[in-house]
């Protein structure tokens, strides 16, 4: 066999090439991937926090200014503290909290992959901001970004591939498809306009899932 490919020049040159495909193929799909999850368990933020409840309206987006957790509906007391919890104070001198506060949160919605956890963005006791994964449980893939976008988040394939269109902010790599994490988010960064979170695949341009994040209230 290696006689007739010796005598015959374009029978290396196809092994060749099907050498280097193969190995650009296993590169740019990085196929062990879909088998090998990256668990993460950082220290988030001592907050109290509660899952919004907003509903997907009827074009497919994520309402950012209703349903939020935390509301009290028309005719129900309040929720009280627990006995022996100190009381919350907001300072009035325009000091920062004395501890971390939830900005604005929400609930991720599968795009390609199947995509569960929450998203939160916390301001911490020295008035600086990160956002906050909570229980993220995605598929594992080549290239994987977080991104702040103004994008608007939409269920289904309408919502796979709109983060790259508008104004974002990258936090960095995701530090792994599962578990708890956090990233800083910039000094600057225009939180009021960058009202959503996705987990981007820059590989293949596409969202894994994403989140819209709904003010605290």
């Amino acid at each position: 066999m290696f006689r007739r490919l010796s005598r015959a020049p374009l029978a290396w040159v196809a092994v060749v090439v099907l050498g280097v495909g193969a190995a650009f193929g296993l590169y740019w799909f990085q196929p062990w991937k879909v088998v090998a999850d990256r668990q993460v368990d950082e220290r988030l933020s001592d907050v109290d926090d509660a899952a919004p409840t907003g509903t997907v309206a009827a074009d497919g987006t994520t309402p950012a200014d209703g349903g939020v957790a935390g509301t009290t509906p028309t005719g129900t007391a309040p929720p009280t503290a627990p006995a022996g919890t100190p009381p919350r104070t907001t300072p009035t001198d325009g000091s920062p909290a004395t501890r971390p506060v939830v900005v604005s949160r929400g609930t991720f919605v599968s795009h390609e992959h199947d995509t569960s956890g929450t998203a939160r963005i916390v301001r911490t006791a020295d008035g600086r901001h990160r956002l906050e994964l909570v229980g993220l449980d995605t598929s594992n893939g080549p290239d994987q970004r977080v991104w702040l976008s103004d994008q608007p988040v939409r269920t289904g394939r309408a919502g796979w591939h709109v983060f790259d269109d508008g104004r974002r902010a990258e936090l960095g790599r995701l530090k792994g498809n599962r578990g708890d994490q956090a990233y800083a988010v910039p000094a600057g960064t225009d939180l009021a306009a960058l009202t959503s979170v996705t987990i981007w695949c820059q590989r293949f341009a596409v969202s894994f899932g994403a989140a819209s994040l709904v003010p605290a209230g």
